[in-house]
């Protein structure tokens, strides 16, 4: 073997070794049912169960069915490790949302129609201002998309309508469609 290749060979091998001694550290932030919650410098590979380790461990509460442990964590990672009752909850809502999903799929077949859950017309037509998404606001009288968008653009930006004549407020409407409208309205 030439010198050359000799000495390439030597550099190579000797780059190798540092990078295996110098371990790139990272941050993890580990919050929730944890003994010392916080944030932890680890070396790049580590697991989420050696950030869980460091942090002195689960308290008794914790529940780590809807983790993965074996998980390589990342630089600037968060980990949140829920309480037994909070997973318990977190199966209560999707059993719910199960049923609520079979019985609107059950009433659509009913009804021949689409189901809407959450719908905000009430039984005597008024239209909520403060849930009504932009297809039930359409249903107003002199409410097109822009004006229904409108409507959802100033809920978002100041909160829940706190008098149907608030709607005044609204880009585009004005004395007129109010009146048009008023009958229509609950909050």
């Amino acid at each position: 073997m030439n010198k050359k290749k000799e000495k390439n060979l030597v550099m190579e091998w000797k780059k190798e070794e540092e990078t295996k001694d110098t371990k790139a550290i990272i941050l993890v932030d580990v919050k929730g049912a944890i003994v010392t919650p916080g944030t932890y410098e680890v070396e790049l590979g580590s697991r989420v169960i050696d950030v869980i380790q460091k942090a002195g461990g689960l308290r008794e509460d914790a529940d780590t069915s809807v983790i993965n442990l074996s998980k390589k964590v990342e630089d600037e990672m968060v980990i949140f490790i829920y309480t037994q009752e909070e997973v318990a909850s977190f199966a209560l809502t999707k059993e719910q949302e199960q049923e609520k999903l079979k019985r609107c799929l059950t009433e659509s077949e009913v009804k021949n129609g689409a189901c809407r859950e959450e719908q905000e017309v009430d039984s005597v037509g008024k239209v909520n201002l403060n849930k009504a998404n932009k297809e039930e606001l359409m249903t107003l009288p002199g409410i097109g998309e822009s004006k229904a968008e409108e409507i959802i653009h100033y809920r978002e930006e100041h909160g829940d309508f706190q008098t149907i004549e608030e709607i005044k407020n609204v880009n585009g409407i004005g004395d007129n469609l109010f009146a048009q409208i008023a009958e229509n309205l609950t909050l």
